[in-house]
């Protein structure tokens, strides 16, 4: 509840409005976020592009796992980019709210990471109770960091941006730079609907009850869509979860969307989400291979470790929460119309 608390959406940018255009400026010089259909498409048509295309690349022979993950990314980010490129080429940096931010921020969503970090591990563990992961997943995953397995500092390097900051990079841009803000507007009820109902049936991926699965979708869709500023960060969440493909992390990365969607409209900044994201993406990379047990074949869940990493992760996050609020410099640079760098 604590945390809960914590995570209460205040929109702190202009950008955030119900009456923009698409092309236009509000009055204080700051462009409005895309319209919902064609923030909505271009997200949809990444997505797409990247699990094609990952599809595509694994075939390729001789193309590494590293090369792999990094045009999967690129793929994703590929539409949107193209949309900000025709689209606010003068003016991409204000519509993702890229401008800077205070040294307290930065310091603050980094650590922000590392607390997520610590309650994702108690999420897994409980899940695992109830769900835990095959000796399958659980060889994929070694195979995974095994590729990834730097040969010495410099591949370090490679291996870390690769992993934790282009994703953190491109994913963010996507969903809580491009897809967020559009899906705050009443205008995208009906979007969020639909976009609800089709992840619904993608996610439970049942063809014998398709007709039941989306029926669920739409009310979950409507539900979503009357919550305002909160449904769009579940919405977006929902979204993220979904495109990372991976049903055993849909309950983690789905809590990481709502967090980090929530940081986002808080703090009124693009910079807070990727630095987060970052952070707990490099910390479950550069850990998680010195924790593992190669001979363990069936993961045996430890739900003591889990309820004390929920409670550690959570009594973390929530000052940090709390304090990644936009400072009022921040917001002053936020509605000055001249351009940032």
């Amino acid at each position: 509840m604590v945390m809960a608390r914590a995570l209460r959406l205040k929109p702190c940018r202009p950008d955030i409005r119900d009456n923009d255009t698409a092309m236009g400026t509000d009055r204080s010089g700051t462009p409005p976020p895309f319209p919902p259909a064609l923030a909505l498409s271009v997200t949809l048509a990444g997505v797409v592009a990247m699990m094609l295309g990952g599809l595509a690349l694994a075939r390729v022979p001789g193309l590494g796992l590293r090369a792999q993950i990094s045009l999967g990314s690129g793929l994703l980010a590929l539409p949107p980019v193209a949309a900000l490129v025709v689209l606010r080429r003068d003016s991409w940096r204000e519509t993702l709210a890229l401008g800077p931010v205070s040294s307290r921020t930065v310091a603050l969503a980094v650590l922000l990471g590392g607390a997520l970090w610590v309650l994702s591990i108690g999420l897994m563990e409980m899940q695992a109770l109830v769900w835990p992961p095959s000796p399958e997943y659980l060889e994929i995953f070694r195979a995974i960091h095994r590729a990834l397995k730097p040969s010495g500092p410099l591949d370090a390097v490679v291996s870390v941006t690769v992993i934790a900051i282009a994703p953190a990079i491109l994913e963010e841009l996507v969903v809580r730079g491009l897809l967020l803000p559009s899906l705050t507007s009443p205008a995208s009820r009906v979007w969020t609907v639909l976009v609800s109902a089709l992840l619904l049936a993608a996610i439970l991926q049942d063809p014998s009850r398709s007709g039941l699965t989306v029926a669920a979708g739409v009310v979950v869709g409507l539900a979503i869509s009357r919550a305002g500023l909160a449904g769009a960060v579940v919405a977006s969440a929902l979204l993220f979860a979904a495109m990372h493909g991976d049903p055993f992390r849909f309950l983690f990365t789905f809590t990481i969307g709502l967090v980090l969607g929530a940081v986002r409209l808080r703090t009124g900044s693009l910079w807070p989400p990727i630095l987060a994201h970052a952070s707990l993406n490099g910390l479950t990379f550069l850990v998680a291979p010195l924790v593992d047990d190669p001979a363990q074949t069936t993961y045996t869940p430890e739900p003591l470790l889990g309820v004390a990493c929920l409670l550690a992760g959570a009594a973390l996050a929530t000052p940090l929460l709390r304090g990644l609020t936009a400072a009022p410099a921040d917001r002053t640079r936020s509605e000055d119309p001249s351009p940032t760098c």
